[in-house]
């Protein structure tokens, strides 16, 4: 049996450098793709891509989609101004990955948003964020120093879906200053962590696999929640209720 196609959104970068070359490039942290491999799956990187239809005619060939974490949602997206703390936006792959989940949901296409994944998520379905979640919670927990991954626990919310994949708390990889403040209306939280923040997110009717986190499942070691979305890619039947 062939392993299903799992499509991943990548940056898109003006200016990197490797060996003895400096150039745009798409690019994304190996933890993506390796996490695909290990739960089965067969990985893509999706570039951003402008041309109109591309993102139906991609998502037209998967088997599932991974929204990739990466820079803040730009505020605009859902009528806020830009928080001093907001990084510059990410104007094409803030279009290519809304165009790439919309189509997903318009298919039902399984889909895992991963921490940007979720923000987009909420925001496509008419959600907000919040721009600077220690001015929330007091504290900068969500993220460790630069370039380094914190880890806190999550606990999810029973007879959802993530509470079915993840039935007791996790300590999860998490490194993010943005988060969900309303909840878009088609959405419920699944998954919080003490001090209140929701770390996922999935639809309130049932529907073809779709389910985002706030965490990084691949910075760590816990392969369940790529291994539904492979499954349900592939066919499997939906994960019974608890």
């Amino acid at each position: 049996m062939a392993k299903p196609l799992i499509g991943i959104s990548t940056y898109l970068e003006d200016d990197t450098r490797w060996g003895v070359w400096r150039l745009p490039a798409a690019l994304l942290p190996a933890g993506y793709h390796q996490l695909v491999q290990r739960a089965g799956g067969l990985a893509a990187l999706l570039p951003p891509d402008g041309a109109p239809g591309a993102a139906d005619e991609a998502v037209a060939r998967l088997d599932g989609l991974v929204i990739a974490g990466g820079p803040d949602v730009r505020p605009a997206r859902y009528g806020a101004e830009p928080h001093p703390r907001t990084g510059p936006p990410a104007l094409a792959r803030d279009a290519w990955e809304l165009a790439l989940i919309a189509a997903a949901l318009d298919r039902g296409l399984p889909l895992l948003g991963i921490c940007r994944g979720l923000q987009l998520l909420n925001v496509l379905l008419g959600g907000t964020l919040h721009q600077h979640l220690p001015d929330v919670v007091g504290h900068p927990h969500h993220a460790g120093p630069p370039g380094q991954f914190a880890r806190h626990e999550v606990t999810s919310v029973p007879g959802t879906l993530t509470a079915r994949l993840l039935p007791t708390p996790v300590s999860v990889p998490t490194y993010h200053h943005q988060a969900v403040d309303r909840v878009a209306p088609d959405l419920t939280p699944s998954a919080h962590t003490a001090d209140g923040t929701v770390e996922a997110l999935e639809f309130t009717e049932p529907r073809p696999f779709a389910l985002a986190v706030q965490w990084h499942p691949e910075a760590g070691d816990d392969d369940r929640l790529m291994r539904a979305l492979v499954g349900a890619a592939g066919g499997a039947a939906p994960v019974p209720a608890a």
